[in-house]
């Protein structure tokens, strides 16, 4: 039997256990929020609010166009889409007919595309006009049948509209001519708005998204996600936010992308169950366009990872005082360890608290973060949610469940997580395997530790451990601690080979905008707080590091191709 010390330790109100799910989809879900109030918004877009009533005639629309295009149960429908109507336009177009969504990456490139459209081998990919040649590029190599195109501004208020299409379209790359057989998604929407919603309902258990995920080798792999498993996360989300996060009244705003698993099976799921407006940011990278939209839609909750919080610090609004964020009641922090600087800047910047949370895709979102009320440990991400377990094994021995404060492998059960990796056993063994207990736990290849009260602590990941001289460094203990130092806005750390020590960890390191510091000088602040074996070989001044579209920031993207300033 796994202890559950944390459940001690939950806010008043959050249930130890949510009992049995009901067997339902977000689609019944959507389907009560239309037939409660069909005009209540449910998308907020550039100052444009979709409504329930008109998200699901238009995503009713699209399902009978897939049809009519050959789309049946089971069949996969693929989007190049960020954050915008369209999206779910097509994920719940998709879901209406038994199909199955891929959100793919729009920042991959053509050879990044060639592999998860073969592998998946979606009928349909609907993408929005940047991308549109990158799409074509990779059609017959890909065997993608049909192509449907979309502009970013086909859901803009009338005004924008017209302003992006004078002054921003062409010079921006959205304006483009289809070759013959593509379809712009607009002409399919205005064929079929008249017809019914098919007569299909998909079953709970049946697959609705497959999400790329690295797992735990770094390539891309298919996550198979269940209808069930949504519905699961978002009532988990809902439990956990019930002091803070009304139904219908407050928005979630999101500026991180769908095709992550922290929008598609968090951000919709609580929303959808909760009949929550979801205020849209298209691009993540767009500052001014965030913050923008803070002061539009005054959101209850807001969604980052750690470089977006880090980013916001430096917008003038923000560093004025002139960005106001009263409105909100939380901002949940993931998908990358949160510094502790971080956290204290940003909290004291906008006097608006960070939770820290953690999930793998793999596991829908089941997760663990922090109280919103009780206490929030340093440096912990947290507890688990309602239903959710972890436990800690021995990295070389699985079967051996580690006691409270030992270092090993996280590992992560709950009734939503994955069914397997899409056409990949071998790798679907490694992730999904029996644990001591007999039950599927996910093994994360996280390393950290639990302590007493059920807190949990992310130490690094297992792949992502230097060994200097035979000694164990994780590389997040010298981020965080070269993250605090004054000059220094972004600091990514990892392991090179080394003639001497077998292996020593460099740091590359973003200085804030007017700030300096010598190479020496970190190194001497690193001595002041780090194990000598700990403090880095090298390291390296760079103007930026290289990012996931999310903002991780990608570890093993991090060379030594410039001279390094050590």
């Amino acid at each position: 039997m796994v202890s559950r010390p944390w459940l001690a330790h939950y806010d008043p109100g959050v249930p130890a256990t949510l009992g049995e799910y009901p067997r339902r989809t977000l689609l019944d879900y959507i389907d009560d929020g239309v037939r409660e109030r069909p005009d209540h918004p449910a998308l907020l877009f550039k100052g444009r609010a979709m409504s329930l009533g008109e998200l699901d005639r238009e995503s009713t629309a699209f399902a009978s166009a897939l049809s009519a295009l050959g789309v049946t149960k089971g069949d996969r429908v693929a989007t190049m889409l960020p954050n915008s109507p369209q999206f779910f336009i097509a994920e719940l177009g998709a879901w209406k007919l038994g199909a199955i969504l891929v959100p793919m990456n729009p920042i991959y490139n053509e050879e990044e595309l060639v592999g998860p459209l073969t592998d998946t081998a979606p009928k349909v990919v609907v993408t929005l006009t940047p991308f549109y040649e990158r799409v074509k590029a990779v059609q017959e190599r890909s065997g993608v049948k049909v192509v449907i195109a979309t502009s970013i501004k086909e859901y803009f208020p009338a005004l924008l509209r017209t302003v992006f299409t004078l002054f921003s379209e062409k010079r921006l790359g959205h304006r483009v001519t289809l070759q013959p057989g593509d379809i712009w998604l607009q002409d399919l929407l205005a064929a079929n708005r008249k017809t019914t919603r098919p007569a299909f309902r998909p079953s709970p258990d049946d697959d609705c998204m497959i999400l790329l995920s690295g797992g735990t080798t770094g390539t891309p792999k298919g996550v198979r996600v269940h209808h069930h498993g949504l519905v699961c996360t978002g009532l988990q989300a809902q439990a956990w936010f019930a002091s803070e996060f009304r139904a219908w009244t407050d928005v979630y705003m999101l500026p991180l992308p769908m095709f992550h698993s922290y929008g598609a099976c968090g951000v919709q799921s609580v929303c959808f169950i909760g009949h929550n407006p979801i205020a849209l940011v298209p691009n993540p990278r767009d500052l001014n366009d965030t913050v923008k939209t803070f002061e539009k839609v005054r959101p209850t909750i807001f969604c980052g990872v750690p470089t977006l919080y880090n980013a916001l610090l430096t917008h003038p609004d923000v560093k004025s005082g002139k960005a106001n964020f009263g409105s909100l009641r939380a901002c949940v922090s993931g998908a990358a360890p949160l510094m502790a600087e971080t956290k204290r800047r940003f909290e004291a910047a906008t006097g608006a608290s960070i939770v820290e949370a953690y999930a793998l895709t793999e596991t829908l979102l089941a997760a663990t973060i922090n109280p919103i009320r009780g206490v929030q440990k340093l440096g912990s991400v947290g507890m688990p949610v309602p239903d959710v377990e972890v436990i800690i094994v021995d990295a070389d021995d699985p079967m051996k469940i580690l006691p409270a404060g030992e270092v090993g492998e996280i590992c992560l059960y709950g009734p939503q997580i994955m069914r397997g990796y899409w056409n990949n056993p071998e790798e679907t063994a490694l992730m999904l395997r029996t644990g001591p207990d007999g039950r599927q736990w996910i093994y994360s290849a996280d390393l950290g530790y639990m302590d007493e009260d059920g807190y949990v602590f992310i130490v690094d990941r297992k792949k992502d451990l230097i060994k200097p001289g035979g000694m164990q460094v994780w590389p997040r203990e010298i981020e965080e601690v070269i993250q605090a130092h004054p000059s220094v806005a972004e600091v990514g750390v990892r392991g090179f080979p080394d003639d001497y020590k077998g292996e020593i960890a460099v740091a590359f390191v973003v200085l804030r905008q007017g700030a300096s510091v010598t190479v020496e000088e970190l190194r001497e602040y690193c001595k002041k707080h780090l194990a000598f074996y700990k403090v880095p070989g090298k390291v390296v001044f760079r103007a930026e590091l290289p990012k996931s579209l999310v903002g991780k920031v990608l570890r093993r993207m991090l060379t030594l191709d410039e001279t390094p300033a050590s």
